[in-house]
């Protein structure tokens, strides 16, 4: 079970993973050492899957944010881990997920332009034959940052 001060250490390293001991200790009103450990058991937990650097995409080249939903034809397991292995193997897909409604996948793909998104499309998925249906929307304007989880 997460007490307060451990949702309070949550929060704050995913503001910023590089807080020390010190710096933690400091917001939670606790010694460094105490920190530390509180941290440690959180990662040992599994509660802190990870720590990343956040990119800035347009600065890598990346200048187009889009959502692609895929539909199958058919969902044999075969097809289905096919998809999915097709999927994991792109780099520019970032996120993916499988859904309920008339898509059964959602993806989140930066590409650098649009002749990249149409060749992901055109190219790359629609042949795949599993995928009856490609349907992308294009990011106009992110105007909400991926957030922290909430604690």
């Amino acid at each position: 079970m997460l007490d307060e001060t451990d949702k309070r250490l949550l929060s704050a390293l995913q503001k910023d993973a590089h807080l020390t001991a010190n710096q933690l200790g400091d917001l939670l009103h606790l010694s460094p050492s105490q920190a530390g450990r509180r941290r440690q058991r959180l990662e040992a937990e599994g509660y802190i899957k990870n720590y990343a650097a956040k990119l800035d995409p347009q600065r890598l080249g990346l200048n187009v944010q889009a959502f692609v939903q895929i539909q199958l034809g058919t969902h044999a397991p075969d097809n289905s881990m096919s998809v999915a292995r097709l999927i994991g193997n792109r780099p520019e897909v970032i996120s993916a997920w499988t859904l309920t409604g008339d898509a059964d996948y959602m993806l989140r793909v930066y590409c650098a332009d649009l002749q990249a998104l149409n060749t992901l499309i055109h190219e790359i998925l629609l042949p795949h034959p599993a995928v009856s249906r490609v349907q992308s929307q294009i990011v106009m304007d992110q105007f909400k940052h991926d957030a922290p989880l909430p604690t």
